[in-house]
């Protein structure tokens, strides 16, 4: 080995250890910047969290001042005269990272709009870093009579809601659209009566009189309805259910029903014509078509061949429908009562008798049935059309039941909500 080479290894010696250090150094600073990074990351994602806590705060308070219970003052009751300014501190969490102090503080000008005030809200804190955060809502806090709070959920006086078919929900089901504004319905399958309703009020605004008896509700049409007559009525339809059951049992009354008919006795004033009121046994019947199940009320002597399906199964549920056209007092009400009318048995309290009874309810939770489309006793000042007005009919001897819960099909499909039944007749 010559003394060049020597001499140059002599000037190699401490390199790697020197590259080593180099690189320790900026794997380390690379390490910090990381550490550094999530630290400031998770500040970020703790301030983003703070600040929707503290709008929800800021929008909880807001909401607070909305919820007035009176508009001028009153002893015992929050005011909307008694909205001011104020400001308090809450020693509560910020977030679910850790507890943090802050201070609600809400300006009101009251000199905004007459029966109005401007409201501002700030959410004030002190972050984990030591900055202070705040977050500020304003709104306009009306003084409206806190009665009308509900307006919105009400239906407008002559513009009903309307159906899942785009009509008034007081038109049958079953009735067919015709097309102009109006639908048509058959009260009874075979016979020669159709009612026309408005579609936008429901009521029914006529009758014709000339129709095939072998037409059904689906096919009525325009070009098939003679003989009508203008009218402005109300309908009133339920069904009627028998039980033989000891005691009777309202939510199994689907026995074959006897014969029978309805009527009105209506009260209150002149009238100008008398009602009309009609009634057809009926059946549910389960029809597969296109690999899908539908369950229709067909009349109780109905056949598959008559509806065109090659068969269909009966499922035990059997009643009577019934449907009164009542053509109302100048005033546009009605009052008075509805009776089943046997034909071929009586009514009475013996065991060889029948009782009638009323299902019926407390709807609207005012402790007594006082509406009208609970079913009382007597109707007061219909001026609507009324469904699902059902009874039961028990032998004479039993008591009517207290509850049931029934499903009733055809042109009064839907299901009742668990409720009693009154006596009514005898």
């Amino acid at each position: 080995m010559n003394a060049s080479s020597i001499r140059h290894r002599q000037r190699q010696r401490g390199t790697t250890l020197v590259e080593a250090l180099v690189a320790f150094v900026v794997v380390a600073l690379g390490m910090l910047s990381v550490a550094r990074v999530q630290t400031q990351m998770r500040q970020h994602a703790e301030l983003a969290q703070q600040r929707s806590e503290a709008v929800r705060l800021a929008q909880e308070e807001i909401e607070s001042l909305r919820a007035f219970a009176v508009l001028s003052a009153t002893s015992g009751a929050r005011s909307f005269d008694a909205i001011a300014s104020d400001s308090h501190t809450v020693d509560a969490q910020v977030g679910a990272a850790m507890p943090t102090p802050y201070l609600v503080t809400r300006e009101i000008d009251a000199n905004l709009a007459p029966r109005a005030k401007s409201a501002m809200v700030t959410v004030s804190w002190v972050d984990r870093g030591g900055s202070a955060q705040q977050v500020a809502l304003d709104s306009v806090i009306a003084g409206s009579d806190p009665a009308f709070s509900g307006a919105l959920g009400l239906a407008r006086i002559g513009a009903p809601a309307r159906g899942g078919l785009g009509r008034s929900v007081r038109i049958p089901l079953a009735a067919v659209d015709l097309g102009n504004g109006r639908s048509a319905f058959k009260p009874v399958s075979n016979g020669t009566l159709a009612l026309v309703f408005d579609n936008a009020t429901g009521l029914v605004s006529g009758h014709c009189g000339r129709i095939d008896p072998a037409t059904p509700t689906r096919d009525l049409a325009l070009a098939n309805l003679g003989g009508c007559t203008a009218l402005n009525a109300r309908l009133l339809s339920g069904s009627v259910r028998f039980s033989s059951a000891s005691p009777p049992d309202g939510s199994r009354a689907n026995e074959a029903p006897l014969a029978l008919g309805m009527s009105m006795n209506l009260s209150g004033g002149s009238y100008p014509a008398a009602p009309i009121c009609s009634a057809e046994p009926m059946k549910t019947v389960r029809i597969v078509v296109g690999g899908s199940t539908r369950i229709e009320a067909v009349p109780i002597t109905a056949t598959p061949a008559g509806y065109g399906v090659p068969a269909w199964v009966e499922s035990g549920d059997r009643f009577v429908d019934y449907h009164c056209l009542i053509t109302p007092m100048a005033s546009g009400h009605w009052s008075g009562r509805s009776v089943v009318v046997p034909n071929g048995w009586a009514i009475g309290n013996s065991a060889t008798d029948y009782r009638v009874c009323r299902y019926t309810a407390d709807l609207d939770a005012s402790g007594a049935v006082d509406s009208n489309f609970e079913h009382p006793a007597d109707y007061s000042r219909v001026d609507a059309n009324l469904a699902h007005q059902n009874f039961l009919v028990v032998k004479g001897s039993e008591a009517c039941p207290a509850s049931r819960t029934t499903q009733f099909a055809g042109n009064n499909a839907g299901s009742e909500p668990d409720a009693g039944t009154a006596p009514h007749q005898p």
